[in-house]
This record gives C-alpha cells, sequence and structure tokens, in this order.
C-alpha cells in the first residue's frame, strides 16, 4: 500500500453490504460523509464507458475540520478525506487516505490533528 492511504480487502464480500459497513463504521468514529461519488455511473453517463464499481466517500471530522479552517482557511481544498470502496475481481477493498500524508503540504496545521483524524480513520477500516 501507498505511504498516503492505508487499506483492508472482504474476499469475496458484496460490495453494497461493504459500502454500507464503511458508511457505519464511519458514522461510528464521529465522521460525516457529506459527499459521495460513484464514479462507476459518472463514468458511464458523462463517457458512456464502464468501469469498476468504486465509490469515494468524503469523510470530515467536523471538530477538527473547524479547527483545521480556522489555523489556515486553504486547507478546505485538502477536505473532506476520502474513503474509497471498490470492486476487485475477487474482493472488496476499502481504502482511506492518511490525513498526516495531506497535512504536510499545510504551513499552519498542528500534526496532532491529522494524526487524531487517523486514528479515527483507522479504526473505521477495522471496524468494517
Amino acid at each position: 500500500m501507498s505511504s498516503y492511504a492505508s487499506s483492508r480487502t472482504f474476499p469475496g464480500a458484496d460490495f453494497d453490504d461493504v459500502l454500507a459497513r464503511t458508511r457505519t463504521a464511519l458514522l461510528a468514529e464521529g465522521f460525516g460523509v457529506p459527499t459521495e461519488m460513484d464514479t462507476q455511473a459518472i463514468f458511464k453517463a458523462k463517457l458512456g464507458k464502464d468501469s469498476e464499481r468504486r465509490v469515494i466517500l468524503g469523510a470530515c471530522l467536523p471538530g477538527v475540520a473547524f479547527e483545521a479552517l480556522a489555523m489556515e482557511p486553504e486547507v478546505a481544498v485538502l477536505l473532506p478525506c476520502n474513503v474509497v470502496v471498490r470492486r476487485l475481481p475477487l474482493e472488496v477493498e476499502v481504502t482511506a487516505v492518511d490525513p498526516r500524508a495531506l497535512f504536510t503540504l499545510t504551513e499552519r496545521l498542528d500534526p496532532a490533528q491529522a494524526a487524531e483524524v487517523q486514528a479515527k480513520l483507522q479504526a473505521a477500516l477495522e471496524r468494517i
């Protein structure tokens, strides 16, 4: 796995079940999911192309986002943290961005904030 994300796989799992469990796990860790992008549907509708099933959930930990935006308003371009549910041939994969990697792009944010979000994202992955 990359240095900017962590993932978990679910062999033989149903995509819709893993997607629902991912949403539930994020909510249980205090995240909101204000954005959702179904790339398969978008590519089909806009490009007429078939692609693997993938949904990108934009996960936001409101308290940390509020503090981060107060300290560095430009950080809005890095929000929310993406969590991807993707259908692979024999499994469903859930991948979450590592916010610590995103925070290296900022100037004034406290790395402890990124660590807090990362811990909660990791906990959500483990809950699925």
